[in-house]
């Protein structure tokens, strides 16, 4: 070993995290903007993002109104919104569409919209819209199948030893026993007939 080397480097000094901006329209506005780009969002969603920057700024900057601050975030999702930037219909649909293609049951999604701010109503509009007529139980099975062949259960396991712990997984994915006993008892070519079918 090379005596003139030490034997730890030393390390780079940490770069100073930037303070928070102060809040004002502008800075909200392009903030917004750029979080749009990034992330689809609902308005509600959308609101709780902004607020986070509010409420860190003025734990940096205390002498900004915070209820001043939350009226422009207010008036910038009203504007978002009046522009088409925010769309909480169009938002429920295409998240409903990407997560049942995820294999998401329909408490699960539920579940996952209310999260991210949706209303009841418009998370149920967004789902029988995207049952296209077709019976819920059928449209289940098939969220219940992409699920059971992305994470390989049931008849895309391996082993049918793993029983149990496939029904569990597919249990915990907010499926009912019904469309749980009915993806454990198809065979692979059953199961992938039916997904081409969905």
């Amino acid at each position: 070993m090379d005596e003139d080397k030490p034997e730890n480097p030393p390390r780079k000094p940490r770069r100073e995290k930037k303070p928070p901006k102060k809040i004002s329209a502008d800075y909200l506005h392009n903030s917004g903007l750029y979080y749009l780009q990034r992330f689809p969002a609902s308005a509600g969603h959308f609101r709780t993002v902004m607020m986070r920057k509010v409420d860190k700024s003025c734990r940096h900057h205390t002498g900004q109104d915070r209820e001043e601050c939350a009226r422009m975030v207010d008036n910038l999702v009203a504007k978002f919104t009046e522009m088409g930037l925010l769309n909480d219909t169009g938002y429920a649909n295409g998240m409903v569409t990407s997560l049942r293609r995820r294999g998401l049951s329909r408490r699960a999604i539920e579940a996952k919209l209310s999260a991210k701010g949706l209303k009841r109503e418009q998370i149920a509009a967004a789902l029988s819209g995207h049952a296209d007529d077709r019976p819920d139980g059928d449209v289940e099975l098939a969220a219940a199948l992409r699920l059971a062949r992305r994470k390989r259960l049931g008849p895309f396991s391996a082993s049918a030893a793993r029983a149990e712990r496939d029904m569990a997984a597919l249990a915990r994915g907010g499926f009912a026993y019904d469309i749980v006993s009915k993806v454990m008892n198809m065979d692979t070519e059953t199961a992938e007939d039916t997904l081409r079918q969905a």
